[in-house]
Order: C-alpha cells, then structure tokens, then sequence
C-alpha cells in the first residue's frame, strides 16, 4: 500500500469532514475515538456513515478510526460504519495479534451482512499506545487486512506514567523506541510503516525536517491533524527527481553487469542491498 499522507478529521464535525475530505491527503480517516468525547459517539456514529454513503466515489480512501476494541465502543462503531463501506479501518490500542484477528472475524462478519466484498476493508493498527502492544509490534505477520501500521506516543506516556514524553532534542528515548518497534514490526509483517502526527500544524520546517528523517529510516507515509501538513508529507514522501535518477543509474548499472555481485560506483563499492534500496526507490516514485 503507497500511501503517503493520512489526515484525521473528528468525526462529530461534517465542516472537518468535508475539508479533509477535499485536501489532497492520500487517505482520510474519520476519528470516533480520541476527537469525540463519549456523550457524543453515538451521534458521530451517525455522521460518519452518511457523510461515507454521501461520499461514495471516494470511498477507498475514507477510512475511520473506531475505538479500542477491548473497550465498549467498538462493535456500536462498526455496527453503523461498515454498511457505509468504508476504504478502512484504524484500529487504535491493539494489544498484539489476538485484537487484530479478532477485528477480521468482527470485519468479515459486517461485510456478509452489508453485502461487501469479502475482505477489502484494510486495517492500519497503531501498535504502541499500551505498555502490552509495545512488546507485540512483531507479533502481526499474515494477520488479515493488515496494509499498513502506525505507533502513538501520547497514549503510551499516560500508560506508563510518564509527567512528559519530550526533551529538547525530541522523544525522550522509551518513545524513539516505539517508533523503532513500529518500523520492524511493520518489516516483519511486510506493511508500510507511517508515522505519528506532527502536533504543531503551524511548524512547516519543524514536519519537513522529521518526515524527511523518518523517510530515511524507513517510513513510507505519515500522519497528520490538518490540511496545511499534507503537502509538505506529500513531498517528504515522494523520491525527488534527483533521488529517482541516482536510482535509476544503480539499477542500469546492475542490468549492465547481471553476473556482479559487487560493482564499483562513483569510489564506493556497491553490492545487491544497494540495488534493491534503488528498486524500492523506483517503486515509492511508482517507476518499477
């Protein structure tokens, strides 16, 4: 799954909605969970599923966050989403494999009764917001519907008791932990790793500089709480011209010499994890 950018919209708001909707993020999830206080769930229910039934050519990419599926909201919440169809489901709180398969059965069951196909609502797990997920990140290889994992620092630090989870350089280091954990436990299960939102919509340079990091070190998306930090991940998350030329010359470079197994470029000795990092390059530009 290439998705770049995924922007929250509360779910109690049709104006939030809307304007997510109409920005150019690669996928919008509607928030039942965190954005909506619990007096008001049940009406956000509502709005969600007519504003996915009033929106259906952009279906696919309209996803929503239920609640923890541990907790009393979740099945209410798909009970009033899935016949909207929506594109996915955010499974927030996920305390390792069992949650997740148990939101598949959940899944499968709503899709018979809605007449949906089997199968193609995907899930995005954020799979480090209690202290049990954080040493089960690994645990989600060939899971169903799986297409994409996501961590959370907020969530994580309240569980653990922390007074704050940031120091002057960033995440103090339990949280850079559980951005590492993300990052392989979405390796080992073959699913894109996304990154956790930027709190300051307004800190253009302060998004720029860590979705560029985050890019390096793996992450293929991000994301985000409004509107104006889409273009930015958009273009963190796409291989610049320069990136995708330097790719394309190792991968020739490879074809030119199909029997090497090291070959020597530009003083530096390159070997098969250099191609493929060049392929998967290629691919993220949607060149391969």
């Amino acid at each position: 799954m290439n998705a770049r950018s995924w922007l929250f919209a509360p779910g109690d708001s049709e104006r939030k909605m809307e304007k997510a909707t109409a920005s150019v993020a690669d996928i919008v999830i509607f928030d039942l969970e965190d954005a909506v206080a619990d007096a008001e769930k049940a009406k956000a229910r509502g709005m969600v599923a007519a504003f996915l039934t009033a929106h259906g050519k952009n279906r696919a990419r309209l996803w929503v966050r239920i609640n923890p599926i541990q907790g009393p909201y979740a099945l209410a919440d798909l009970a009033a989403i899935m016949p909207a169809a929506p594109g996915g489901i955010m499974l927030p709180k996920p305390r390792g494999r069992a949650d997740a398969e148990l939101l598949d059965h959940y899944l499968t069951a709503f899709e018979a009764a809605a007449g949906i196909t089997p199968g193609i609502t995907k899930v995005m797990l954020l799979v480090t917001e209690t202290p049990e997920s954080m040493l089960a990140t690994g645990s989600y290889a060939g899971v169903p519907r799986v297409a994409a994992m996501s961590w959370g620092a907020e969530d994580l630090a309240t569980a653990l008791g922390a007074i704050d989870n940031r120091n002057e350089a960033g995440y103090e280091f339990t949280y850079e932990l559980a951005r590492s954990l993300c990052l392989v436990g979405a390796a080992t299960a073959g699913v894109p790793a996304i990154e956790t939102i930027h709190g300051d919509f307004k800190d253009e340079a302060g998004l720029r500089k860590r979705a560029a990091a985050v890019r390096r070190a793996g992450y293929r998306g991000m994301l985000a709480i409004h509107p104006a930090q889409i273009e930015p991940i958009n273009e963190a998350f796409t291989p610049s011209a320069q990136e995708q030329a330097a790719a394309q010359e190792i991968v020739d470079l490879f074809a030119a010499n199909p029997t090497a197994g090291t070959i020597g470029y530009k003083g530096a000795m390159l070997d098969r994890p250099h191609l493929d990092r060049a392929q998967a390059v290629l691919a993220l530009a949607g060149r391969r």
